[in-house]
């Protein structure tokens, strides 16, 4: 058995039993883990193993609660005095305290990378934030983002290479840091990467950052692009990093077969999400206040199914290195 069916397996049992548990009980073990935790950081003992101990024991017991349950133990985690401390952290406290009403922003994808536009940020953190950072910036979950990054860079220069003058698109942008990796920008290859994004800020720092290149950055939300309502021409590939971890599955097909739509015959859609094998996700709910909408293989393959004519494209889905992201790939057929 591979560590992965294992993994399934512990899961399938665990759901067997994590009903038995009173919600007191639930509270009770919460408890535990925070002081826990609390004690060890207030003791100066190793930051690292107390936030790596913190973020398994939080894993687990999400995943021995049912959905109710662990939406009552959520708010309890977050007024607990330990989130003091984590709150130290820049990468914690930006995504909990959503400075531009939303968690994944650019600037908190820029501390994933540890890219280094953020330093200041780092260095006006306490020394405890620091060292804290130093962990969840090298976490599981945000080596699968920096992988993700690369893919996307990958996946611009594999379209350079299979098609002259290459039409991109990126929707939700962000920084666009997948751009700095694009050999195939660098080399001007390309003749067009559409950038959409709401946020005007992340807008604003693609503009400074691709200023003369053929990178053209422009306002746009999911919703009306899943509604027709920009002419944006048609790409040879379209992607998306982040936004599925947020749509539901009936928004998540519409925005499917709309990218479809846009890429020409022979282009390509690629689109990431966070997969159930996320290990922070415990941490994220309760002291990033960051919920996502997690999928395994056959939810990727869900949205795939209902979102084309299989007959007309060539799919695949395929999991990044650690497993923490899963991606679908959408090829229409040429002619």
């Amino acid at each position: 058995m591979s560590v992965h069916e294992l993994n399934a397996s512990v899961r399938k049992e665990r759901r067997k039993w994590r009903d038995t548990y009173t919600l007191d009980e639930r509270r009770t073990e919460l408890s535990f883990i925070l002081d826990e935790t609390n004690q060890s950081l207030a003791a100066g003992e190793d930051v690292a193993a107390t936030v790596d101990r913190l973020v398994g024991w939080l894993h687990e017991l999400r995943a021995g609660c049912d959905r109710d349950t662990w939406a009552k133990l959520v708010p309890i985690a977050q007024a607990h005095p330990v989130g003091d401390c984590l709150l130290q952290d820049p990468f914690t406290r930006r995504s909990f305290e959503k400075p531009r009403g939303y968690s994944g922003d650019g600037v908190l994808l820029d501390l994933l990378y540890r890219h280094p536009s953020i330093h200041d940020l780092v260095a006006a953190s306490s020394r405890l934030g620091r060292e804290i950072y130093a962990c969840t910036s090298v976490s599981d979950s945000a080596r699968a983002v920096q992988e993700r990054r690369s893919i996307l860079a990958g996946a611009v220069d594999a379209t350079a290479e299979r098609t002259t003058d290459a039409e991109i698109l990126s929707v939700a942008c962000g920084h666009l840091r997948e751009a700095e990796l694009s050999g195939a920008l660098a080399d001007g290859r390309l003749k067009r990467w559409l950038a959409l994004d709401q946020d005007h800020l992340n807008l604003a720092t693609v503009a400074r950052d691709w200023k003369g290149t053929v990178v053209e950055p422009m306002p746009a939300r999911v919703k009306e692009l899943i509604g027709g309502t920009y002419d944006t021409g048609t790409f040879d590939l379209a992607y998306t990093a982040g936004v599925y971890d947020y749509l539901p599955r009936e928004n998540a097909v519409l925005l499917t077969r709309r990218l479809v739509d846009l890429v020409k015959p022979g282009g390509e859609v690629l689109f990431a999400n966070f997969s159930t094998e996320v290990v922070p996700d415990g941490y994220m709910e309760t002291f990033m206040n960051w919920p996502l909408i997690l999928r395994d293989e056959a939810g990727i393959w869900d949205i795939v199914n209902a979102s084309v004519d299989r007959n007309t494209v060539e799919a695949d889905v395929f999991f990044g290195e650690n497993r923490h992201i899963i991606y679908a790939k959408i090829r229409r057929k040429a002619g």
